[in-house]
C-alpha cells in the first residue's frame, strides 16, 4: 500500500511540474527531428515577432534590388537559363544588353535584353 501512495504522489508532483513548465499555448511548443534525435523546443514570442520584422526587411532588400533594372549579370544567368552555352556579354547599350553564345547544336546565337526590370527580351 505504501508503494502505490508514494508512487501516485511522485505522479502528481511530476504533473505538477510538467505542467508548470509547459506553455500554455500549443503553438510555442515545436518538436523537431533532427540527427541527434527529438527536441522539444518552446518558442519565444518575441524571438518569433524578430525573426518576421528580419525577414520582411529581405524582402524588401530583394524587391529594391529588383527595382534597379537588368544588369549584364542577370542577362547572362538568364540567357543560360534559356539554354544559351558559353553565354557573354557582347554588346551594352543604355536601353539593352546583348549576350552571346551557342545553342545546343554549336550554332552562334544572340539574345538582346532590355534593361528593365526582368531583363525582357527584345
Amino acid at each position: 500500500m505504501r508503494k502505490v501512495l508514494s508512487a501516485s504522489l511522485a505522479g502528481l508532483m511530476f504533473a505538477g511540474l510538467f505542467s508548470a513548465t509547459v506553455p500554455a499555448s500549443a503553438q510555442d511548443l515545436r518538436i523537431e527531428l533532427g540527427q541527434n534525435g527529438p527536441k522539444v523546443r518552446v518558442d519565444d514570442p518575441e524571438r518569433r515577432r524578430e525573426e518576421q520584422r528580419r525577414d520582411r526587411r529581405d524582402e524588401r532588400r530583394d524587391d529594391r534590388r529588383d527595382a534597379r533594372g537588368c544588369t549584364e549579370g542577370r542577362a547572362v544567368d538568364k540567357a543560360e537559363r534559356m539554354g544559351l552555352r558559353r553565354a557573354r556579354v557582347d554588346r551594352v547599350g543604355r536601353r539593352s544588353i546583348e549576350v552571346r553564345g551557342r545553342d545546343r547544336r554549336g550554332e552562334r546565337r544572340s539574345i538582346t535584353f532590355g534593361r528593365e526590370r526582368g531583363c525582357p527580351v527584345i
